[in-house]
C-alpha cells in the first residue's frame, strides 16, 4: 500500500522505517511546523503531579530542574515513551484520548494530593485543566510549544502524489486538518481521495475533512497505526 504520513519528520521517522519493513510505499507531506514558545519561570518543586498532552510539551521543557520521580500522566503511547525516554519514573498512560487521560488522573490523584502542572501547546481542543479545575483540582497550565501550518509545499511532491494517490493518509490533530485542507483546495486535489482511506485522531479532526469524498474515514489513537492496516 501506498502510505502518506503527515507529521513532523522526527515524529514520523521510526514509523517511516517500520512500514517500510512491511513493504509499503511511505510518502510524508508535514503539515505543521512544531517551534517552542516561552514560558514562564516555573518553581517545579510546587507541584506533585505532571501532565502531558503530547511528546512535543516534554521534548520543549527544561526538564533539568524537574524530580523525575514526579508523578506523571501521558496521553498515550508516544508521549508516555518519550516521558520514559528522559528519565520520569512513575508515569501514567491513557490509551491516547484526552478524556481517558482526565478519568486515569481522577482515579490516581486526588484533588487533596497537591497541585498539577499542565504543560501542553498553545492550541488544544480539549481544555483538559479547566475541566480538572471543575472537579476541584488546583492545576496550572503553561504553553511551552507553538504549532502552525506549513503554507509552502514542494510542487515537484504534489505532482508525484497526483501519479501515484495515497491508500492511506494519517492526520494527527485539527491544525494538521485545516493545513491538509487548504492544500486540498490550493491545488485542486478534490477529488482525487475517493479510493483513499482516511485516518484520523479523534472526531473534531476528521471533521475537518468531512467536505472531501474518502473510500473511508477511521479514527484511532496514536500506537495503533500498524494495526490499521490490517483493518482495509
Amino acid at each position: 500500500m501506498h502510505i502518506l504520513l503527515t507529521r513532523p519528520l522526527e515524529d514520523s521517522y521510526g514509523m517511516i522505517l517500520k512500514f517500510q519493513s512491511l513493504g509499503h510505499d511511505v510518502s510524508h507531506l508535514p503539515l505543521i511546523n512544531i517551534e517552542s514558545k516561552k514560558y514562564e519561570s516555573i518553581d517545579f518543586s510546587d507541584f506533585n503531579g505532571i501532565i502531558f498532552t503530547s511528546a512535543n510539551a516534554i521534548k520543549f521543557l527544561n526538564l533539568k530542574l524537574i524530580d523525575k520521580k514526579i508523578i506523571c500522566f501521558c496521553v498515550g503511547s508516544a508521549t508516555e515513551k518519550k516521558a520514559k525516554n528522559n528519565g520520569f519514573q512513575n508515569i501514567f498512560c491513557a490509551d491516547g484520548n484526552v478524556n481517558n487521560l482526565k478519568e486515569l488522573i481522577l482515579q490516581n490523584f486526588n484533588s487533596s494530593d497537591g497541585k498539577l502542572l499542565y504543560v501542553s501547546g498553545e492550541i488544544i481542543s480539549n481544555k483538559l485543566d479547566q475541566r480538572l479545575i471543575s472537579e476541584g483540582y488546583n492545576v496550572k497550565r503553561i504553553i511551552n510549544y507553538t504549532a502552525s501550518p506549513v503554507e509552502k509545499f514542494n510542487d515537484e511532491f504534489i505532482k508525484k502524489l497526483k501519479l501515484k494517490m495515497p491508500d492511506i493518509v494519517f492526520i494527527y490533530s485539527q491544525n494538521s486538518a485545516f493545513s491538509f485542507l487548504n492544500l486540498i483546495k490550493n491545488y485542486q486535489l478534490e477529488n482525487l481521495w475517493m479510493n483513499c482511506n482516511l485516518m484520523c485522531i479523534g472526531d473534531k479532526t476528521s471533521a475537518v475533512l468531512n467536505e472531501i469524498k474518502w473510500k473511508k474515514i477511521f479514527l484511532f489513537n496514536p500506537g495503533e497505526e500498524e494495526f490499521l492496516l490490517y483493518k482495509i
